[in-house]
């Protein structure tokens, strides 16, 4: 496949981390900033995780050291505005960044100032680019690990913020906090306007996807083991929910052994709604048009399969309709036309 031609095409990505996408050469200044001695060797190997981890848990290993140097209003404009960057050269129209709030308070920041930060560095972004820059719709994610009133508060502020704030999530461990607890943060989120997703599904047994759907989600970010349980798909089919999957992350986090084993090919096939992010660029070490192409050539999806799982990412995308539609139906033709160039995926 063409990357080059891939990466022309109009795209859109639902899931991706802020603090998973810290380039490693950023890290070192940040770090040199904050007087903390970091080289770029060392810097790779904290943020790229392995092709593989023993699961979950290990992988969220690697945004320990992002989280530490993002505590400052700066550091979090900066990244935001250059992972923006990141985007635009990807190809991406349409993108939304998620980062947890709370996680950033460890040097006097409040929740509303990291809010601003992370606004801040997506106008900044823009400036620079000019036409070129994708629109962003910002994600406000509350850990499992947070107390439940908490994570309340974070909703209330998230909403209240309004633009370009557009969404609210959950995720953590999931094998030790399940997410019960936060109902009243989703409660929150939705009074407030907020569009709600969910992490679930990177461990084993299907039981934490169907935890999330209980808060109402339309999408859930990454569900990889509803696709164990014909009755929860069918479920995800008959709400029209949308799985918002990353098969390399999905990999390193142990949940699938490959590519070739992700479900996101069947899941589309059985008529889930689906779509493919990156969901840490530096943590994965991928962009979402390498991961397009991995994926694809590993699931063997046809070329209009995978235009259609493209193209949805604009329909299920939390933004406002007015920007979107227009987008999707500019898509919908790139895509078209690319699908008609050759049937198979190669």
């Amino acid at each position: 496949m063409d990357l080059d031609r891939l990466r022309t095409l109009p795209k859109a990505e639902l899931h991706q981390h802020l603090d998973g996408s810290v380039r490693p050469e950023t890290a070192v200044e940040l770090a040199a900033e904050a007087g903390i001695s970091l080289s770029l060797e060392e810097a790779r190997s904290r943020l790229i995780g392995p092709e593989r981890c023993d699961n979950q848990a290990q992988l969220l290993t690697f945004f320990d050291l992002p989280i530490a140097l993002l505590q400052t209003a700066g550091a979090l404009r900066r990244v935001t505005s250059e992972l923006v960057e990141t985007m635009a050269d990807d190809g991406l129209t349409y993108a939304e960044i998620r980062w947890a709030p709370r996680l950033h308070l460890e040097r006097g920041l409040s929740v509303i100032a990291v809010i601003e930060a992370v606004a801040a560095g997506v106008a900044e972004a823009a400036s620079r680019l000019g036409p070129r820059t994708p629109f962003i719709g910002l994600i406000a994610t509350a850990m499992r690990s947070h107390p439940p009133g908490a994570n309340v508060e974070l909703a209330r502020t998230a909403a209240a913020f309004g633009a370009p704030v557009v969404g609210f999530d959950l995720a953590g461990p999931e094998a030790a906090y399940p997410a019960p607890p936060h109902a009243a943060a989703f409660v929150a989120a939705a009074e407030g306007g907020l569009a709600l997703t969910a992490h679930a599904g990177e461990v084993p047994g299907p039981e934490r996807v169907r935890e999330v759907l209980a808060f109402g989600v339309t999408r859930v970010a990454h569900g990889v083991t509803a696709a164990e349980d014909p009755e929860l798909v069918a479920l995800l089919r008959a709400q029209s929910v949308t799985l918002d999957l990353c098969p390399t992350s999905n990999v390193q986090a142990g949940i699938v052994p490959d590519l070739a084993a992700h479900p996101i090919g069947a899941l589309h096939r059985a008529g889930v709604s689906v779509t493919l992010s990156t969901d840490d660029r530096t943590v994965s070490s991928t962009t979402l048009t390498d991961e397009m192409e991995r994926t694809a050539t590993a699931q063997r999806l046809t070329r209009t399969e995978l235009a259609e799982i493209a193209v949805n990412a604009f329909r299920r995308a939390f933004g406002p309709r007015v920007v979107l539609e227009p987008m999707r139906r500019a898509a919908e033709a790139a895509w078209t036309a690319w699908a008609a160039e050759r049937p198979g995926i190669s």
